[in-house]
């Protein structure tokens, strides 16, 4: 779960970086667009922006602090709900204020909007696979540097729900760890320790480590790349003393048939890591 301080200090930090990749560290003048130079400083303009293709909008707040920083005059008109499913060629936004900041502001608000509106339409196309079962679609730490909070937030419009945000709030206890620690229950032992209040996810690769990470009392277990068949069985033994993750090679097309075999969760670290930007369109108009 993202709280609102972490999502705020994220947009502000996603927002500046973007800024001072297009206009350098000078955020108070729109001095270092050059190009925008050769328009009047006085000149004023109307903008709207539209999707050339369906979508489920996401990236309002990051458009908001972005237009917020560079020109906090720009009045800003949301047509559209964060979440909402737009059609192709709808307009939703349209922006009002100095011609220089519409158009300085232009590409790295396009860029919040194309990404994070493309993570939550391919989740949102993934969850449908799941209509009328239990089974929840999780992200992964497989995100683009930098925009690990962001995605996951769009994750969630797209009506997913977010795994561990990072290292620090959850135990993922992999093979490589279980061989670091001395074993399954060791590591979980260890964990409890650290950190007892911390969830704790352990990755099996057979039936013995299943075993084992029941006996030790995790709370969630990886079901890494088990067949359905295993799957299934591993549901019936488990009988609820382990919440039952499934991962690896899971695609739209086997996604329902997986969440048929009564796992609590599955992980796809496509849903963020191989994402196709949403083609959007600005254009000035009278």
């Amino acid at each position: 779960m993202i709280s609102a301080e972490l999502l705020q200090k994220s947009i502000l930090r996603n927002i500046n970086i973007a800024l001072d990749e297009d206009i350098g560290s000078n955020l108070m003048t729109d001095s270092g667009d050059i190009t925008a130079q050769l328009i009047p400083e006085t000149e004023q303009a109307h903008a709207r922006i539209l999707t050339r293709e369906s979508m489920v909008l996401a990236g309002r707040p990051w458009v908001d602090a972005l237009f917020a920083q560079l020109d906090p005059s720009v009045k800003i008109t949301w047509l559209a709900e964060e979440g909402q499913i737009l059609a192709a060629n709808t307009v939703f936004l349209e922006l009002s204020g100095a011609a220089r900041s519409l158009l300085t502001g232009e590409r790295a608000a396009l860029n919040f909007i194309q990404t994070l509106s493309g993570v939550a339409t391919r989740v949102a196309e993934h969850v449908k696979h799941l209509e009328g079962l239990p089974t929840k679609l999780l992200d992964t730490r497989k995100t683009l540097p930098g925009l690990r909070i962001a995605e996951k937030y769009a994750v969630a419009i797209g009506g997913g729900q977010n795994h561990r945000l990072g290292l620090f709030d959850a135990f993922l206890i992999k093979e490589n760890h279980i061989l670091a620690s001395g074993g399954i229950q060791q590591a979980i032992d260890t964990a409890r320790r650290i950190a007892p209040n911390k969830p704790v996810e352990v990755e099996v690769e057979n039936f013995d480590e299943l075993n084992q990470a029941l006996d030790a009392g995790a709370d969630i277990i990886m079901l890494d790349n088990f067949s359905n068949d295993d799957m299934r069985c591993a549901v019936i033994h488990t009988a609820g003393r382990s919440k039952l993750e499934a991962s690896g090679n899971i695609t739209d097309v086997n996604l329902r048939s997986v969440a048929e075999t009564g796992v609590d969760y599955i992980s796809m670290g496509t849903l963020t890591k191989d994402i196709k930007a949403i083609d959007l369109s600005m254009r000035l108009v009278k």
